[in-house]
Formats: C-alpha cells, sequence, structure tokens
C-alpha cells in the first residue's frame, strides 16, 4: 500500500513539472509572438494565408502601419481590390497590361525606378494620361533597410520625383512602395516625413523571374484564389504571363464580383 502511495505521489510531481514545463513553453512562444509584431517593422514583408478567399495575416498590422500612413489592404467586407505594378524596367509587357486596365476600365498604380522612365518615357506619359498613378519605388531600386541617412533616403526618392517631372510635367503622387518589400521602421517614418504614403501589398506571387515565368494554370490559382476583400494586388509589369493573362485574369475578378479602386481611395478610407 505504501509503495502504491508512493508511486502515486511521484506520478503526481511527474504531472505537475510536466504542466509546468509546457505552462512556461507556451508563455515563452507568446512572448516571442508579440516580440515578432513589436519588431516586424524592421526586414522583409511577409504574409501568411490561413483561408481561401479571407486576407492572409501580415508581419505588421494595419494599426501599427496606419502610424506611418502605411497600407498594406483595406478592412472591409466589400470585394474591392486595388491593382499595383512594379516596374523596374521595360521588357515589352507594359503596353499590353495597359491595354487590359483600360479595356476593364480599371485604375492602377505604378511604382516605377529612374531606369524605367528613362527607358520607356512614353510609356510613363501614356499612364497618366489614361488615369493611373505613378509611385515612387526609388531611383535606383536599393534595399533601403540599409539606408539609415535621412540624406540619402531623401535622394533616392526625390531624384525619382524629379526626374517624373521633367518627363510629364507633372508632380509625382506621393506614393512609395520599397524595393523588395524591404524596410525598416525608420524607413516608414522617413517616407512619412516627406509627406509619402507607404504600400506593400496582401496578394502576389513570384511573376518576376523572366527565365522561369509562371503558366497560366499556376498564375490563377494564386490570383484566383488567394483574392480577397481589400486585396492590394501586386504584380510585375515585367512578367510576359501578367501581359497575356490580365484581361481575363480581369474578368474572372470582376464575374467574381469584385471592383477596381484606385489607391486614392484606400488612403481616404
Amino acid at each position: 500500500m505504501d509503495k502504491k502511495k508512493q508511486l502515486f505521489r511521484l506520478v503526481k510531481v511527474l504531472l505537475l513539472f510536466a504542466l509546468a514545463f509546457m505552462a512556461g513553453r507556451f508563455g515563452a512562444m507568446m512572448t516571442d509572438g508579440k516580440q515578432a509584431v513589436e519588431t516586424a517593422a524592421d526586414g522583409n514583408w511577409g504574409l501568411s494565408f490561413q483561408q481561401e478567399g479571407q486576407p492572409p495575416v501580415a508581419n505588421a498590422t494595419a494599426d501599427y502601419l496606419k502610424k506611418f500612413n502605411a497600407y498594406y489592404a483595406e478592412n472591409t467586407p466589400e470585394k474591392v481590390l486595388y491593382l499595383t505594378f512594379d516596374a523596374g524596367y521595360e521588357n515589352g509587357n507594359t503596353p499590353a497590361i495597359l491595354d487590359a486596365l483600360k479595356k476593364h476600365n480599371a485604375p492602377a498604380t505604378f511604382f516605377v525606378v529612374g531606369n524605367y522612365i528613362e527607358t520607356a518615357p512614353d510609356l510613363v506619359k501614356r499612364m497618366v494620361a489614361e488615369g493611373h498613378i505613378v509611385g515612387n519605388h526609388t531611383y535606383h531600386h536599393p534595399d533601403m533597410s540599409k539606408i539609415s541617412s535621412k540624406e540619402a533616403f531623401e535622394k533616392e526618392l526625390g531624384d525619382l520625383e524629379k526626374l517624373f517631372t521633367e518627363t510629364t510635367g507633372q508632380t509625382m503622387k506621393k506614393y512609395y512602395r520599397p524595393p523588395q518589400g524591404k524596410y525598416s521602421e525608420t524607413n516608414l517614418q522617413m517616407a512619412k516625413d516627406m509627406g509619402y504614403s507607404t504600400f506593400f501589398w496582401s496578394l502576389a506571387y513570384v511573376d518576376w523571374y523572366q527565365d522561369k515565368q509562371p503558366s497560366k494554370e499556376e498564375a490563377f490559382k494564386k490570383l484566383l484564389g488567394r483574392i480577397h476583400p481589400g486585396a492590394v494586388v501586386l504584380l510585375h509589369s515585367t512578367s510576359s504571363t501578367n501581359a497575356q493573362i490580365l484581361d481575363e485574369l480581369l474578368t474572372k475578378w470582376e464575374e467574381m464580383g469584385y471592383t477596381f479602386k484606385s489607391l486614392d481611395q484606400l488612403v481616404t478610407e
């Protein structure tokens, strides 16, 4: 009987120890999660898709980003989406993209770099003439998270503004997208101090490798399956797949009940 009591006590002690250990691990995980949210503003923009048709979980919250006039999606149940294109250079695909946007009366924002304006000024002028926004993707497309100097940061954005004005005769809209989604809290604040709004995204796919373009089926699987109300969609204008499918893609989104809005409307929401 004494041996049974001793065994019972031993099991009880081991059970309590195990529960305490698990509680400690859970507490550590919660702490680590909190730290991840707090430090998420330094690094690469990232998304985790939890459920088809629903917004992804980002590595920084909308409320946190709003302090810096930064956005990645609209919190809305309405089926609206925002089309954005990153334009690092021109390789012949932009005209078809612009044609599809015009056909669907869909406003878009093109985040361009210095090389794009220098080599394709007529396309930049066409973007403006057809009612699209031309945003700032920096002049040289560097890793902006490594730029801590206010002067260097302002020069990357300011030089592109100047080139855009010289090319189009218009003032560039103060909309900024960090190259490669690399950023820091310091960057966000410096952009805000310059009067800029920063735009990330809530839907993108691997479309930028010229020698490894996704198939139409692969593109539709990601872009139709992961679309969600209030999405800010990032596509690359260098993608031949995007140029080929955009008309059909916009049609399919419309058939799903989606309408297209300008980033101007996201900022004023």
